[in-house]
């Protein structure tokens, strides 16, 4: 379903990714694991087309969407939430996400919005609780909840979820991966950018880990728990 092949992706004179491929195949949840400045929300960047790539290929269902807008890919069916909870702070929890739908709402599409607005309510019961309540004024936790919600209110082909468990608690962390694995049960197709890799490997189908901007290492996810490397570099204590 989205295929990226060989791409390098430049900050100004700085590379962050160097000739990156990777696969996701329909109804999977693949990994993107490695440190801190590995190049890994670049790459979910350069999906999005907020940050295209200088070179490569970056293919959907087949179509090649490298140097669309990023307003054409999410209208193909590439939905991102980004990290550290990006919520429109004044505005409420429902008005969120109708921005999520922005671009179905102008093509007349209220119904169907208004279905998968009762589909993220099943999800997250909390955000109907809080619908008329001012999205700043949630928890960090009803906030993630709020921008996952928001992602799947454009009806994505492909989500794309960035650092989705940082700084909240482990209780919240275990529930959102439940929805995460609800979503994929339902279809959803999803690229997982986390640094709890433990969390991200339990419920992933494949992983890729990046170095540096490159990919150094792939494989079932279940290998991957057991991979020494792996353990020893990002599962540390947390391994069985």
């Amino acid at each position: 379903m989205l295929k990226i092949e060989n791409i390098s992706t430049f900050h100004g004179r700085i590379q962050a990714l160097r000739d990156v491929s990777l696969d996701v195949n329909p109804g999977e949840i693949v990994s993107l694991i490695g440190a801190n400045g590995a190049g890994k929300t670049t790459l979910l960047n350069s999906i999005s087309g907020l940050v295209p790539p200088r070179h490569g290929l970056i293919l959907l269902d087949g179509q090649e969407i490298t140097c669309l807008s990023p307003e054409k890919i999410v209208k193909l069916g590439i939905s991102q939430v980004p990290e550290h909870r990006q919520v429109f702070s004044t505005f409420s929890v429902q008005d969120n996400l109708l921005l999520g739908a922005y671009l179905r709402l102008c093509r007349g599409c209220q119904e169907a919005v208004d279905e998968d607005m009762a589909y993220v309510f099943s999800l997250f019961p909390v955000l109907k609780e809080r619908r008329y309540q001012l999205a700043g004024t949630l928890s960090g936790g009803e906030q993630q909840m709020l921008v996952v919600g928001r992602g799947l209110m454009a009806r994505p082909k492909v989500l794309l979820l960035d650092e989705p468990s940082l700084g909240l608690a482990p209780l919240v962390v275990n529930y959102i991966f439940e929805v995460f694995r609800e979503l994929q049960q339902a279809g959803t197709t999803i690229l997982l950018v986390e640094q709890n890799v433990w969390a991200a490997l339990e419920i992933s189908d494949r992983a890729y880990v990046m170095e540096t901007g490159t990919i150094v290492l792939s494989g079932p996810a279940q290998e991957l728990m057991t991979n020494e490397a792996v353990q020893q570099s990002y599962l540390g204590s947390s391994i069985q």
